[in-house]
């Protein structure tokens, strides 16, 4: 910014203007986020559960239950991309949690779409590995929650503290007060 340009001088600060923190939020609050995603996500699976009911006039829950799934996989794609993008979910406002990219830029819609993709390794072990044996809800829980932790654990030894599928997406989450619009 020099004298003469007067625009710089009252453009705001962009994200990899300012001086961007090495280390990830702390891991109770990136969690914390995490456990927010999900009560929220309720929501939205309620009413797109609603929606494609009665789109497909589905009267029981398990009459085209795959077809729900992939409907679902599908909004919540569009959901979590399309935030990403803009930089924050409402949990990551909530947390001063934003998702850049490794210079600390925005991220596009394509690497949004890459991280959503690579976020499933949360919950696909765990699933891949319950599937052939009929075990009881609680040992689901163990496994599953033992999972979660693991892969929660394991960003304790990246050397910024980021989640593995954000260091493999080129993605990285950075402490940030809510983006205004």
């Amino acid at each position: 910014m020099t004298a003469a340009d007067p625009a710089a001088a009252t453009a705001p600060p962009t994200a990899h203007a300012t001086a961007m923190p090495l280390l990830a939020p702390s891991l109770r609050r990136r969690m914390a986020c995490w456990m927010y995603e999900g009560m929220l996500m309720f929501g939205v699976v309620f009413i797109s559960g609603y929606l494609f009911g009665a789109l497909t006039q589905t009267r029981n829950a398990l009459d085209n239950r795959h077809g729900l799934q992939a409907f679902l996989f599908l909004v919540f794609g569009i959901y979590f991309t399309w935030f990403w993008a803009k930089g924050q979910t409402l949990a990551m406002k909530t947390w001063n949690v934003r998702v850049t990219d490794r210079t600390g830029r925005p991220i596009t819609q394509r690497r949004a779409l890459l991280r959503f993709a690579l976020s499933w390794l949360w919950v696909l072990p765990p699933l891949a590995a319950i599937a052939p044996f009929g075990l009881s809800g609680g040992e689901v829980a163990v496994i599953f929650f033992g999972w979660v932790l693991v892969w929660a654990l394991l960003s304790r030894f990246h050397p910024e503290r980021q989640f593995l599928h954000d260091a493999w997406a080129g993605t990285r989450l950075v402490p940030s007060m809510p983006l205004s619009r």
